[in-house]
């Protein structure tokens, strides 16, 4: 059965809110076993009693990912409880700040570039060398964005560190593809989470305008992406963007 994610376990993080949850259900919906990994015990409870009562096999770690230690600590559990992982989204992340560039001080960048990109490099490092050790056709994704492409003014923090996980991406694509391991981002526009809306309400309607199919994104939206890019189904696809958009991108007038 094409997309049979039975058997399959995936590490989702930031997966107890928004995109990453709504990966965690298109995957559990179809079989796979999910590992999430996310800062708000809470916000993972509720995460893990939601998947449950879909049926799903789902354990929830606490895990800053932009402390080393504590993404080994959540990737040993994870395995302890799993024993492998087959697929992993790098999903966490965050706007930063938002301001003018040139009045924004090197700290705050580095701790933008740091939640945004270090991130995806210190949680699939564990991750791709597990996947090498055992020789299996692992599945590396990451959620970049639309931003990477057009910009965003007032948020160049944000902009920046979305097209250099793009760039990572297709790095990694190149040297881990005759491992096995194919590598690709999700590329999201404008999709209705609660990070999303904490912005104007011109920015939100101007996002409606700009979609080509005359609505913003929705959380269902993304469910799908999650599941074909971790299936089998992929498997000729690497070092790619699949954007999300409703057609925002093409710029209709």
């Amino acid at each position: 059965m094409m997309f049979d994610l039975s058997d399959h376990v995936s590490v989702v993080t930031g997966g107890n809110g928004g995109l990453g949850l709504a990966y965690c259900r298109g995957l559990a919906k179809h079989g796979a076993k999910i590992a999430i990994w996310g800062r708000n015990e809470d916000k993972n409870r509720a995460a893990v009693e939601e998947l449950r009562a879909m049926g799903a096999e789902v354990e929830a770690y606490p895990c800053d990912v932009t402390d080393e230690a504590q993404i080994a600590e959540a990737f040993d559990k994870t395995l302890d409880r799993f024993e492998k992982i087959d697929s992993c989204f790098a999903n966490a992340g965050g706007t930063g700040y938002r301001g003018f560039s040139h009045q924004t001080d090197r700290q705050t960048w580095l701790d933008t570039i740091d939640l945004n990109l270090m991130s995806v490099v210190q949680t699939w490092k564990p991750v791709t060398a597990h996947m090498m050790e055992r020789k299996i056709a692992g599945r590396l994704v990451v959620t970049s964005s639309v931003a990477a492409l057009g910009g965003t003014g007032m948020a160049a923090g944000y902009s920046t560190t979305k097209a250099a996980v793009r760039g990572l991406v297709q790095a990694l694509a190149v040297e881990l593809g005759q491992a096995g391991i194919r590598v690709n981002a999700i590329m999201p526009g404008f999709i209705e989470t609660e990070m999303s809306l904490d912005t104007s309400q011109a920015f939100q309607d101007a996002a409606r305008r700009r979609s080509a199919i005359g609505r913003i994104g929705e959380l269902n939206d993304m469910e799908g992406v999650a599941v074909f890019l971790a299936s089998m189904e992929s498997d000729f696809m690497t070092g790619q963007g699949i954007i999300l958009d409703g057609g925002s991108s093409i710029f209709p007038l």
